[in-house]
């Protein structure tokens, strides 16, 4: 349905970028196809289209609209972004504290967030545009080794899930990115900062 719904704009934008003998209808068209999106919501789109209005026909009425348009919405997509995000933040603070209890009632982390449900979530939780938190509980150090009095030092295996690494990967669901595409990664409940996510330490114990 989406899809569907923004056939007119992808089509106009198509007209924009292979035209070579342009209707004058045509700025005017674009400019109401965003209009229409940014009535509907669908703020992201019709800031990319109005965009590509001002590029490609600066000098048209339609095209000085748009940018006296774009200041607004700038701002509206802004503070849509700061809201999200604060949401999905907080999402992620009900996870960790959630994680918490579990581990204090159990001794160790649960394998997945579903381990969660009933007891410490209502559901499997998830970022505010549907996307599932990515999760991985690990063991983080597998092989202990311990000094016996008055013998050798033994190797002692280590089976609890006492690490974890949870994350969010923004809305296009890919590494790195920035605004709503960008990353919240978090190991052990604090976050981190560092780059990618430090290899599990292997080997893992089968359970």
């Amino acid at each position: 349905m989406h899809r569907t719904r923004f056939a007119p704009a992808l089509a106009l934008l198509t007209l924009l970028a292979g035209c070579s003998s342009e209707d004058p209808r045509l700025p005017g068209n674009l400019y109401e196809e965003a209009r229409k999106l940014n009535l509907e919501g669908r703020s992201l789109e019709a800031r990319a289209m109005m965009k590509q209005l001002v590029d490609r026909y600066p000098d048209t009425e339609a095209a000085r609209q748009a940018t006296r348009d774009l200041f607004l919405i700038e701002a509206f997509v802004n503070r849509d972004v700061a809201d999200r995000q604060k949401q999905v933040r907080a999402a992620l603070k009900r996870v960790t504290d959630a994680l918490i209890r579990y581990k204090a009632k159990t001794g160790e982390y649960p394998d997945s967030l579903h381990g969660l449900v009933p007891e410490y979530l209502e559901q499997v939780p998830e970022a505010p545009w549907g996307h599932p938190f990515l999760y991985r509980a690990f063991v983080s150090r597998p092989v202990e080794e311990v000094q016996v009095k008055r013998g050798p030092v033994r190797q002692k295996f280590n089976t609890k899930l006492d690490g974890y690494y949870l994350a969010c990967l923004g809305t296009d669901g890919l590494p790195g990115g920035e605004g709503l595409a960008g990353d919240i990664l978090i190991k052990d409940g604090a976050p981190w900062t560092d780059g990618p996510f430090p290899p599990v330490p292997q080997p893992q114990p089968l359970r």
